[in-house]
């Protein structure tokens, strides 16, 4: 404000020492501030009242969407490396013996006849159909494996060598008888207990064949009736 008694200079001088106060409160005012903003020595952060989750934890809690399953066996491969890289020793050691125990246990129920973790050609009732029947019966072919062993073994002696093909030569014509036999067995009461089924023919006489030539205590499932048992 200009008073009367003052002159133009006067004015200016006192307009601009007011306006310098002004700035040099404010700038202190600002400063302070950020005094009081910055942390004093010794101060702690405070803590977060929680434990910090594991890693595990902390994905299982993520939101978003699902990755599809993987299409071929090379992502497959890719993303179990990926998994692994993030897991602890003590966390890989758990997986491959939960997975081992999983595995342990899916074997057991498809050896007890659980279709749910049978491979195809093994499920469906005329495939159970097919094994009873096997399993019944004594086959000429389920010698084979023993069989051959011995062959081997008296293969190392030169003076049996005639022999042990005329045997071979025998052993192996009936083998042959046998399991024609048993194909046309399987495929009459397969057509005559399941007439509606496309199941027949050379395809389930090789299985029949497959399954004979195989040890007992080898077969999977695991046999259901006992030799002999009517069927």
């Amino acid at each position: 404000m200009k008073l009367p008694f003052k002159t133009g200079a006067d004015s200016s001088g006192a307009d601009s020492s007011a306006a310098a106060e002004k700035t040099a409160d404010t700038a202190s005012t600002s400063n302070a501030a950020a005094d009081d903003a910055k942390p004093k020595a010794g101060a702690t952060t405070p803590g977060k009242g929680r434990p910090t989750p594991k890693r595990r934890e902390a994905q299982a809690r993520r939101t978003g969407p699902v990755a599809p399953p993987p299409t071929t066996r090379a992502e497959a491969r890719a993303r179990k490396k990926q998994q692994k890289s993030t897991l602890t020793k003590e966390e890989r050691k758990q997986l491959r013996a939960e997975r081992s125990k999983a595995r342990a246990e899916q074997r057991e129920k498809m050896m007890s006849g659980d279709e749910r973790y049978m491979i195809g050609r093994d499920r469906g009732p005329v495939r159970a159909y097919v094994r009873d029947i096997v399993d019944s019966r004594r086959n000429f072919a389920g010698l084979f494996m023993p069989f051959a062993i011995v062959l081997i073994v008296a293969m190392m002696i030169p003076q049996l060598a005639f022999y042990i093909n005329l045997v071979m030569l025998v052993f192996v014509l009936l083998m042959v008888i046998d399991s024609v036999i048993l194909g046309r067995q399987v495929n009459n009461r397969v057509r005559e207990r399941f007439p509606d089924t496309a199941d027949t023919g050379f395809r389930l006489g090789l299985y029949a064949f497959t399954r004979a030539m195989q040890l007992r205590m080898m077969r999977a499932p695991r046999p259901m009736v006992s030799v002999g048992d009517k069927v």
